[in-house]
């Protein structure tokens, strides 16, 4: 059955002429960038709402806090509109779609605690409003029923890629924690990292997008290129974020790659074209505390360009991922595909 029918043309141009910045706006700008999956995003919500409740008034709570922290349903919106580029939009892309939204709902409560992060999308994090076993069990909550409603859909296809690219994530997320304190960490590794971690969520949503529209291999693949590159991308800005950005514009608890020593592509880049004096100075400041060690940090992050390269890399990234949408025909879905590509880039929350 038909759950809904491409909505209004986005251009992409519209993106950058409505803006992407400001406190509180994030979630304004994608609704708007979202138009032509309006309807199929608000049965996901339903599916939420209806799914993640408890009998158990701690549980309920537990739940319904930790939902609110998925944000922009940008993985969701990815299987929709990649969905909606091939072809239409059916009852089992909207159940999808709520399943990924539980999965990388589930990774950010894991990694507010491997953070120890205490605020995102403006409000405490689940560790920090209950505490750290909480968190743990709500993400296994939240992964186990996930994969409950994803085994409900007719085929086994679906739980065979969320169920690989998942073990994925955890993957990555555990070569960022050996990589901690590695000041030889090369782009390449960094890459991998980030790669399991974020894009791999991402080129699963846009792969199941298209395969249960019913597309062909190579626009499968076509798409799930897609969404790899735009989840780099993505993750790179996230990491400049972390390092520059501003708390209150976030939303969330910032500084907490350097606070556990995990290394991201701008330090990664200024090691690299540094000195040895001056890799040994960057050494010592990572061990500073906050305010001073972004003091100190900047300066050498601006001499070596390393901030320009890093959102030069992201740009490369989100380029590649554009031109994977060239061998999809026109419509509103691929129009705002693109303008993601934009936004991604563009974002400062």
């Amino acid at each position: 059955m038909t759950v809904g029918q491409q909505g209004t043309r986005t251009s992409a141009r519209r993106v950058q002429g409505n803006g992407v910045e400001g406190n509180g706006q994030g979630r304004v700008q994608f609704r708007h960038l979202y138009a032509p999956i309006a309807d199929e995003l608000a049965a996901v919500e339903e599916i939420l709402r209806r799914e993640l409740r408890s009998r158990f008034p701690f549980v309920d709570a537990l739940v319904q806090h930790g939902i609110r922290l998925g944000g922009k349903r940008m993985r969701p919106a990815l299987l929709l509109l990649a969905g909606q580029a091939c072809g239409q939009l059916n009852d089992e892309h909207v159940l999808l779609a709520a399943v990924v939204e539980m999965i990388h709902t589930a990774t950010l409560v894991h990694d507010d605690v491997l953070d120890e992060a205490s605020l995102r999308r403006h409000v405490q994090t689940v560790n920090a409003r209950f505490d750290n076993e909480a968190s743990v069990l709500l993400g296994d909550y939240l992964f186990s029923h996930a994969f409950y409603l994803a085994s409900t859909v007719g085929s086994t296809l679906a739980c065979q890629h969320i169920g690989r690219s998942t073990n994925i994530v955890c993957q990555g997320e555990l070569l960022q924690i050996a990589s901690r304190g590695n000041f030889q960490l090369s782009e390449m590794q960094y890459l991998r990292i980030i790669d399991g971690k974020t894009a791999e969520l991402c080129a699963c949503s846009c792969l199941l997008g298209a395969s249960y529209a019913g597309a062909d291999e190579k626009r499968q693949q076509s798409l799930r290129r897609f969404g790899r590159r735009l989840g780099i991308a993505f993750q790179i800005v996230d990491d400049l974020l972390d390092l520059l950005g501003d708390e209150d514009q976030t939303g969330k608890s910032l500084g907490s790659d350097l606070e556990k020593l995990k290394l991201t592509l701008p330090l990664i880049r200024l090691l690299d074209v540094a000195d040895a004096a001056e890799c040994r100075q960057v050494e010592e400041i990572v061990h500073l505390p906050a305010p001073e060690r972004r003091e100190a940090l900047f300066p050498l992050l601006q001499r070596y360009d390393a901030l320009e390269y890093a959102r030069t890399r992201a740009s490369r990234f989100a380029e590649r991922a554009r031109k994977e949408l060239a061998k999809l025909p026109e419509s509103a879905a691929r129009e705002v595909l693109e303008s993601m590509t934009e936004f991604v880039i563009a974002r400062q929350h």
